[in-house]
Order: C-alpha cells, then sequence, then structure tokens
C-alpha cells in the first residue's frame, strides 16, 4: 500500500499562514465595527455639521441687521388714504431681492472657507458608552458644501389687539451640506428660520364692540345684552 508523503510546513509558512488568519481576522473586525459603527456616525457628523452651518446663519443675519440691510421701512411702504388710515402695503421686490441673494452669498462664502477643515470625533464617543466619550483616536470628519444656499424672506400677519396687526418678516435659510466620512458619505439639510423684522399696525378703535362667547350657555346672554344696550 503506498502511502502519500507527509507535508511538511518550515517555519517561515507556518508564520507565513498565521499572519494571514490575523490579517483576515482584523480585515473581519474592521468591517464588523465600520457596520456597527455606522449610523453612529452618521448621526454625530449630522449634529456637528448642522450645529456648524446654524452657527454661520446666525453670524450672516446677525451682521446684516447690524449694517443696515434688513430694515423694516426698506422692504414695506405704506399706503395711506387721506385720513391718514392704512389702505395698502406694498413691498419693495427688488430691494427683498437683492437682500436674499446677499446673504445666500455670504452664507456659501462662510461655508467655503470651513469646508476644508476637519471635525475632529473621538472614536470612544462613537461607542455611545459613557465611560469611553471623548477617549481614544480621533475620527475627522471632512466636509464640503454642495448645492445652494436659499434664503427666502416672508411675511406673517398675527392680531395684536383690537384693531391692531403684527406684521412680522421671517427669513427662511436653506442649505444643503455633503458630509464625507470614512467608507461613506451621507448629505444633510440645514434649515433656519429667522424673524428679520417686525411692526404693528393700528387701525381705528370702534367706538362699541360686542363679544360674543362660543360656550352654548352664554351665547343666549351675550345677544340679550347687545340686544337690550343697542336697541
Amino acid at each position: 500500500m503506498q502511502h502519500l508523503p507527509y507535508l511538511r510546513l518550515t517555519a517561515r509558512q507556518r508564520v507565513g499562514i498565521w499572519l494571514t488568519l490575523l490579517a483576515l481576522v482584523l480585515v473581519s473586525l474592521a468591517v464588523t465595527l465600520l457596520l456597527h459603527l455606522k449610523p453612529v456616525m452618521t448621526s454625530m457628523a449630522t449634529a456637528r455639521v448642522s450645529n456648524l452651518v446654524n452657527r454661520i446663519v446666525m453670524v450672516a443675519v446677525d451682521e446684516a441687521v447690524a449694517k443696515g440691510e434688513i430694515d423694516y421701512d426698506n422692504f414695506v411702504t405704506f399706503e395711506k388714504d387721506e385720513t391718514g388710515h392704512i389702505t395698502a402695503l406694498r413691498s419693495n421686490i427688488a430691494e427683498v431681492n437683492r437682500i436674499q441673494g446677499e446673504i445666500a452669498d455670504e452664507i456659501l462664502k462662510r461655508l467655503s472657507e470651513v469646508s476644508t477643515s476637519e471635525l475632529e470625533i473621538p472614536l470612544g464617543t462613537l461607542t455611545g458608552s459613557a465611560l469611553l466619550a471623548g477617549r481614544g483616536p480621533s475620527l475627522f470628519v471632512r466636509m464640503q458644501a454642495v448645492g445652494s444656499a436659499s434664503a427666502t424672506f416672508r411675511n406673517q400677519f398675527t392680531s395684536a389687539g383690537i384693531n391692531q396687526t403684527r406684521h412680522q418678516i421671517f427669513l427662511d435659510v436653506d442649505v444643503y451640506m455633503s458630509i464625507l466620512l470614512p467608507g461613506l458619505t451621507t448629505s444633510t439639510k440645514v434649515s433656519n428660520e429667522v424673524a428679520v423684522a417686525e411692526t404693528v399696525i393700528v387701525g381705528g378703535v370702534p367706538d362699541n364692540y360686542t363679544y360674543f362667547s362660543t360656550m352654548p350657555d352664554e351665547i343666549s346672554q351675550y345677544a340679550e345684552d347687545y340686544i337690550l344696550n343697542n336697541g
């Protein structure tokens, strides 16, 4: 009976096999860890980027207000009749469009200045453990602005009392960001609503007025009082 020759491995071959197995185990652990931490990394990076964008938007809007570029009188003019009563509000569309464009450009300019910077996130924080938070080697997240920032003024009218109306002007800013992470790319939209101007429009106060309650048991009493006082 013929026997197969015994296969003997040299020391170098055995070391090579062990190193190969170790490399496969490390790669498997790295892939598993990356898949496990992907949602955590995405969430933390999005939060960091959103905070940065919010600060940039608020600074850009505050500077525009401080310079007098955003002023109620520049946006709205009142039309009045011969008695001085307000009959209409007219918007300065050209000025509104100009300021919207300037604010959007300023925001994109500030974003471009930090687009090459890196956010440092300790790997221990990504594990979600309170004991490891802020510890371990750091993960650097690179940001890049994509698309465009939009700035849009919006009007809102609310009651401010008898024959009084509060007119507020809001600035809605939307910024689209792309976030580059190790092994993945994600994007987010950051929206801000800022009240930039307001005024109270006062109309003529009537000689008398009647308030009717919406409660069923009070409607008849208010109606009776009105008839007695105005009969």
